[in-house]
């Protein structure tokens, strides 16, 4: 079960790629990752490059999205086992239908991680067994439904109403790179420029989704996917650098732990 195997990553941010990349080395060492994407078009091209036991794969991606590719791949024989890394649970079933080995909400829980991990190795192992791809269990798939339902949020927040000067914008949360908190406004930062609000952090915290936005600071909640890094001064301090603006946010010691692994 330790043979020696070889996987892809592909997520389109690049921080959840590399977070991913110190998990798999220290929890199964001798999987080899033969390269990373960013999307399914350059994912499609390294599967044929390197033929992989196993891809990391999230499902929301520029160009090609993970389903899509998934069902591109199921033609190959062999079929490279598949493990679905995203933040939108409401794709599982699809995902099952992709045969796939097991659907990782982020973030990634290290113990999730470990099961799926498992799993993979199982599957494997028949594989090379049986020499064809083992689809998986309705045992699984209703687990898999049961811890959907239990993880089950109310609804987050999808839009706000925001004001710049004197106009009122309406803004999807996915196109907000982060809120700061500014006396008793809460400034918005999009691409567009910045806008305000009345709600506060604390207020705003209870209503997003929490698997997009992560709580980076007292003041500040940040886009994960607009994060492009993370780096500490010599003080010890740590930042976190955006890949859409020259700017760089504090993280509170209190949320150090989010970027333990990185």
């Amino acid at each position: 079960m330790d043979s020696s195997y070889s996987a892809l990553i592909i997520d389109d941010e690049p921080l959840l790629r590399r977070h991913l990349d110190l998990y798999l080395a220290e929890l199964w060492p001798t999987l080899e990752i033969k390269g990373k994407a960013g999307n399914g078009a350059e994912a499609l091209k390294q599967v044929e490059q390197y033929n992989p036991d196993l891809i990391f794969l999230d499902i929301r991606m520029p160009e090609m999205d993970g389903l899509t590719l998934a069902k591109k791949l199921s033609s190959r024989s062999p079929c490279p086992l598949i493990i679905f890394t995203t933040a939108y649970d409401q794709y599982a079933i699809d995902a099952f239908e992709q045969e796939a080995v097991d659907y990782l909400l982020k973030p990634i829980e290290t113990k999730r991680l470990e099961i799926a991990l498992d799993r993979a190795k199982r599957r494997l192992s028949n594989r090379t067994i049986n020499q064809e791809c083992v689809m998986p269990s309705m045992d699984l798939l209703a687990d898999l439904v049961n811890r959907l339902q239990v993880q089950q949020a109310p609804q987050s927040l999808e839009w706000i109403k925001a004001s710049r000067q004197d106009s009122i914008h309406l803004l999807s949360v996915y196109d907000i790179h982060y809120f700061l908190a500014e006396d008793k406004y809460t400034t918005v930062v999009t691409a567009d420029g910045e806008f305000v609000i009345r709600t506060s952090i604390k207020e705003l915290n209870n209503q997003i989704d929490k698997k997009v936005f992560w709580q980076i600071h007292r003041g500040t909640l940040v886009n994960s996917a607009c994060i492009d890094k993370i780096e500490r001064d010599f003080t010890g301090r740590m930042y976190v650098y955006l890949k859409t603006k020259a700017k760089k946010l504090p993280v509170s010691r209190n949320f150090h732990h989010l970027f333990k692994q990185m």
